[in-house]
């Protein structure tokens, strides 16, 4: 009596697999349908894009089927013990002892002291100053990618959190109320910081931003402990953590172990609405700073200062409206979500139990709007860490991508959207006994990543175009 169920099972899985290759051919043809693509790190702009070989409404719809039909995939994969089996797969790895870690903590705070000393004693500028290098290339570009791609490293090598651990502490209670809602605003004001000031070809007002905020960092470390700061306070702490959820390495019960990418978010769990707003906030930043560098955002501005609004306010009210309308756009999703699957669960909890599955797109984007000037730069940043002080006026850079290389940052963004659909998928089975349920209570989610989608592909497609008005 048992064989006819397995059968039965097996034969589902192979109904679904040619639906998955439909799905990557349609994402392949994407990529291979568009002109090379140049992306630019933090403040490091300048490449341009061509734009791509299809009318932009049917590359934008056709983005948008690709993860609408990935859900109509999802729904067909009814099976517990498939889905529980996928998540739970795992492999254990040789895990590195204290002395590796204390030995990262070193090396974080030497790099942390040469980007801070080459900054200030430099007067190179540009791409030419290894300390904009360091955060641009190495770090923002670099770095945040392995949280994600690799697995979270940022504990161990966290040159704050080591200089902390090292100072006197005044354990002073942290305001439960707060959450994680100062995460969400010093990730906002770091952004704009990084969007709106010329960090990126001044060395020493990067290298003041820095002073900034490693003195806050331990301030706040030092009234409040380095575990309650790091773990509810510091946004870069916050992001990586997030990220590493999504990668490929963890540590689970003290072992480092290798899984299945996004396997860990469905368990992932948020304490509250700022942890929610966190998330959708990481979604957010990256999503408007490729969007300021659009044709139409140039023209949009240029039009509202014509008629005597400040430039600087425009960029501000667009950055907080934006953030807003994301973070409403996500609710409405819940609610949405929470009436389709007529369930007893507030909008509140699922907005927790969902919001993971925004990481993928988050960091599919990043990788999008990175990959490129990581690679192009690298050259440079050899040439000038070989000579900090003396760097070559004209550091070499990596040129000559193949023509097909542009296209994938928009297989990236495909990526990470299928992926946030799949994760979406497994929590709606972990959070509900019945299957209607569990594919109904993701309507909401879905149309949501249906249209951040369609606007990342739209930014990712538009040409680079220089945000007027600010140093850039």
């Amino acid at each position: 009596m048992a064989v006819e169920p397995r059968r039965r099972r097996r034969q589902r899985r192979r109904r679904w697999v040619p639906t998955v290759a439909a799905v990557l051919g349609v994402a392949w043809w994407l990529s291979a349908g568009v002109g090379r693509a140049a992306a630019h790190s933090g403040g490091l702009r300048g490449a341009t894009r061509d734009p791509v070989a299809v009318p932009t409404w049917l590359f934008l719809l056709t983005g948008g089927g690709v993860v609408g039909v990935s859900f109509l995939l999802a729904s067909f994969v009814t099976d517990r013990r498939l889905v529980a089996a996928i998540h739970d797969w795992a492999r254990p790895l040789p895990t590195p002892g204290r002395v590796g870690h204390g030995l990262a903590g070193t090396l974080g705070v030497a790099v942390l002291a040469v980007t801070f000393g080459v900054g200030i004693l430099e007067d190179a500028t540009g791409v030419r100053n290894l300390a904009v290098l360091v955060v641009w290339v190495g770090w923002w570009g670099g770095y945040v990618a392995s949280t994600y791609l690799l697995g979270n490293t940022w504990p161990a090598l966290n040159p704050f959190r080591t200089v902390a651990e090292r100072l006197p502490t005044l354990d002073r209670p942290y305001p439960d109320r707060l959450g994680a809602w100062p995460s969400v605003a010093a990730l906002l004001l770091l952004v704009w910081v990084e969007v709106t000031a010329p960090l990126a070809d001044d060395a020493r007002l990067l290298a003041t931003a820095l002073a900034g905020y490693t003195a806050v960092t331990l301030v706040g470390a030092v009234v409040f402990g380095p575990d309650r700061w790091f773990g509810s306070v510091d946004p870069l702490s916050r992001a990586f953590r997030l990220y590493g959820r999504l990668a490929p390495l963890g540590i689970a019960d003290g072992r480092l172990r290798l899984r299945l990418p996004g396997s860990d978010l469905p368990d992932t769990r948020l304490d509250g609405a700022g942890d929610v707003a966190f998330v959708v906030a990481l979604l957010f930043v990256t999503t408007y700073d490729g969007f300021v560098a659009t044709g139409p955002w140039a023209a949009g501005v240029r039009a509202v200062a014509g008629v005597g609004v400040p430039p600087l306010a425009a960029y501000l009210a667009a950055y907080l409206v934006g953030a807003g309308l994301f973070y409403l756009a996500y609710r409405a999703a819940a609610r949405v979500g929470r009436r389709r699957a007529d369930t007893y669960l507030s909008v509140g909890e699922l907005a927790r139990r969902f919001a993971p599955s925004l990481l993928p797109i988050a960091a599919g984007y990043h990788l999008a709007h990175n990959l490129v000037s990581v690679l192009v730069l690298g050259p440079t940043f050899v040439a000038v860490a070989a000579a900090p002080l003396s760097p070559p006026p004209s550091p070499p850079q990596l040129a000559g991508l193949p023509g097909w290389f542009g296209g994938l940052e928009f297989a990236f963004v495909l990526l990470g959207h299928l992926l946030a659909v799949w994760v979406a998928h497994a929590t709606a089975y972990e959070l509900f006994p019945s299957r209607l349920q569990a594919v109904r209570s993701q309507y909401g989610v879905t149309a949501v990543m249906v249209c951040y989608t369609m606007l990342s592909l739209w930014i990712v497609a538009e040409p680079y175009v220089a945000p007027p008005f600010i140093a850039s």
